[in-house]
């Protein structure tokens, strides 16, 4: 099926509680996981963290990293903070408003750069990746995680009957606009050929999620 875009951004009230209330947590596991897998460690960059719950899990995970979170939403960020400030690793979490698309971040600044389920909310993601890679230091790890789009608008039904069965009707649609806008693995390899990550592995990881991973 052909791509389907859905907003760059989620920035409403009602946008970031109804994401914030959605049970992420296996999804984001698996993300923490395969950081850890990768060697993920120090200084550390979260691109499009949202409402902030995998540097939460990261700092829990892995004990001697330090996580910058960043978002384009301002609703997303404030409920980050909240999460922040009640966590027991708060001191090792910053969150600060930036675009992905623009990093005011130094080349060579991050040991390891994530990002997950952002890659589809942006149009055109050749920016995204190139900064992603100029901000990582040399050895150092990358991973972008996200969905990628099924053949048939009947296989994204499925994925959404399978996997979000208990969420709520915006829950639902949220996650099935999310699979349309998503890109193929052929398009994700053809990507990061272009900007400059031919050397990065492109690997499926479930039934509906990608990777982008590379330890440079």
């Amino acid at each position: 099926m052909e791509r389907t875009l859905e907003p760059e951004l989620m920035d409403t009230e009602e946008e970031a509680s109804s994401y914030d209330a959605m049970d992420n947590s296996a999804s984001n596991k698996s993300v923490v996981d395969l950081l850890v897998e990768l060697g993920a460690h120090g200084h550390m960059l979260d691109i499009g963290t949202g409402p902030g719950h995998i540097p939460l899990m990261v700092c829990e995970r892995i004990s001697d990293c330090r996580v910058v979170g960043i978002d384009l939403a301002e609703t997303m960020l404030a409920y980050a903070e909240r999460h922040r400030a009640a966590s027991p690793h708060k001191d090792r979490i910053e969150f600060r408003l930036a675009d992905a698309k623009r990093l005011d971040f130094n080349d060579a600044s991050f040991d390891t750069v994530f990002s997950n389920t952002i890659l589809h909310h942006i149009p055109d993601p050749r920016s995204f990746l190139s900064e992603a890679r100029r901000v990582l230091k040399p050895g150092g790890v990358l991973l972008v995680r996200d969905l990628f789009r099924p053949e048939t608008p009947e296989r994204a039904l499925e994925l959404v009957a399978l996997h979000v069965a208990d969420g709520t009707p915006d829950q639902k649609e949220l996650f099935r606009a999310s699979l349309h806008a998503a890109f193929t693995l052929e398009e994700l390899r053809a990507l990061a050929d272009e900007v400059g990550l031919a050397d990065a592995a492109i690997t499926a990881d479930s039934d509906r999620h990608v990777s982008i991973r590379l330890q440079a």
